[in-house]
């Protein structure tokens, strides 16, 4: 869902042999576990911001690189004291917010703090090098931090010091909170219909597509691999994977291969899609919707959708939320379906299987919660008692942070993404088939969603502000 790379937990899980584990939520989750430590991260963010703007009594802008190049000099911005005063605050601010995050998961601080120092010089970097006015014409700064990223990856390779700051989820999921204070919950009930029904119809019939291509056409006898791979392609990649995954007993192998299948095929989609989509003419609402339907990942999602444009980008991330809430149920289904019919024994008696109906609330992504929660406290707390105006500039803040912190979780993603080693992974033609045969079909099933919905032929067009 989150990340084209494997996280974490992939990594650690993948070790064993079968990859299955009953989820247990426990109260100490809240503040170990990343997806709610990238909650209060990005609610944080978002608090000191409306404390500043509503009281002025405090600067907490983050810094941003004006355009330079084309008769604007460079050194005009450098000079400015207001400037390095701005980009020293971003890098603080985010520095203890991600380093206390760490703390909290058990890490080492100590390996932490000089890896994420190097990874904030590279942002710096990108964010310097994309600010370029002929650069920024043709790429966005996303693409740009994606592109740093994998060249130092497949060339020089990630030194091992700064592999501990490369964490793509972590800075992905804290940034999509703080963008949903930037979403007015009317943007999500005027897009809910219309996502659900690109979201939660297209998907199941994807899903169902692919698992009968893979076991009937293909006659791949490696079932849970199949149903991996067809659940990574249709929700949202590792995410999705891992909680597939454990409910279908994969093996270390199956899980392995199914998302690196994925990371190669979302870096090609996120990068080529939005440049398909410009030369149709499509507009940015059906454009980022498509992409939200299609791309495997969150972080690629909100790359490509970046490149679309303001419009683009807040539709593509409502309809990877929506398909997003779908993965603890996927998850228990695929359990329900593998216990009753896959993993029946001779006799007929359903194998046991460890993965329950509480799965569905452990599995489910606690930042999109955080996600909705900032857009629910924005639309109807803030612009009632603040005023729309009021919360566009506490935005204007947030803006910035939620963009440092996508440029360090593009970066992660580049660094995490060595070619070699993904081509290494691969065991044969047929896994490679089912994907790139079932990512057709969904994206010619998620065009026709989009063409029903979204045209503005068929039904009235929903207004994102």
């Amino acid at each position: 869902m989150n990340s084209i790379t494997m996280n974490q937990n992939v990594k650690k899980t993948i070790h064993n042999e079968v990859f299955v584990s009953e989820g247990k939520t426990k109260l100490s989750d809240l503040w170990k576990k990343e997806d709610w430590l990238a909650v209060w991260i990005g609610f944080i963010l978002i608090a000191v911001s409306v404390v500043s703007v509503l009281t002025g009594g405090f600067d907490f802008s983050a810094a941003k690189f004006d355009t330079w190049g084309n008769g604007i000099s460079v050194f005009d911005q450098l000079s400015k004291i207001g400037f390095w005063a701005a980009l020293v605050r971003t890098f603080l601010v985010l520095g203890i917010l991600f380093t206390v995050g760490v703390k909290l998961r058990g890490e080492s601080v100590n390996q932490y703090i000089p890896a994420y120092i190097g990874l904030f010089i590279l942002s710096v970097f990108v964010r310097f090098i994309s600010a370029q006015f002929t650069l920024n014409r043709y790429l966005e700064w996303a693409f740009w931090a994606l592109i740093v990223g994998l060249v130092v990856s497949n060339t020089v390779g990630v030194p091992k010091w700064l592999k501990p700051a490369v964490q793509t989820e972590y800075y992905i999921k804290a940034g999509l909170v703080v963008m949903g204070f930037s979403v007015l919950f009317s943007n999500i009930v005027n897009f809910g219909l219309y996502g659900l029904g690109i979201a939660w119809i297209v998907t199941p019939i994807v899903i169902i597509f692919m698992w009968f291509f893979g076991t009937r056409v293909l006659k791949m006898d490696n079932k849970p691999l199949v149903i991996t791979v067809a659940t990574a392609t249709s929700v949202c990649g590792t995410s999705a994977a891992i909680a597939t995954g454990a409910a279908s007993k994969a093996k270390k192998t199956d899980l392995s291969l199914a998302v690196s299948i994925s990371i190669i095929f979302t870096v090609i989609m996120m990068v080529f899609e939005p440049i398909i989509i410009k030369a149709t003419g499509m507009s940015e609402l059906m454009g980022g919707a498509l992409i939200g339907g299609t791309v495997d990942s969150t972080g690629a999602v909100t790359i490509a959708g970046t490149a679309l444009g303001a419009t683009a980008q807040t539709s593509a991330v409502l309809v990877k939320s929506i398909q997003n809430i779908l993965i603890g149920f996927i998850a228990f289904a695929v359990a329900v379906f593998f216990t009753a019919r896959v993993e029946s024994d001779a006799s007929g008696k359903a194998a046991e299987n460890h993965v329950t109906a509480a799965e569905i609330w452990y599995r489910l992504p606690k930042f999109i919660l955080g996600f909705f929660a900032a857009s629910l406290a924005a639309s109807f707390i803030f612009v009632p008692l603040a005023g729309a105006e009021t919360v566009s500039q506490i935005n204007t803040v947030l803006d910035q942070y939620k963009n440092w912190a996508f440029v360090l979780a593009f970066v992660s993603i580049g660094l995490d993404t060595n070619f070699k080693e993904i081509k290494e992974q691969f065991q044969g033609g047929k896994p490679l088939v089912l994907y790139v045969v079932g990512q057709l079909f969904n994206i010619v099933l998620t065009f026709a969603a989009v063409y029903i919905l979204l045209s503005g032929k068929f039904f009235p067009l929903p207004h994102l502000v």
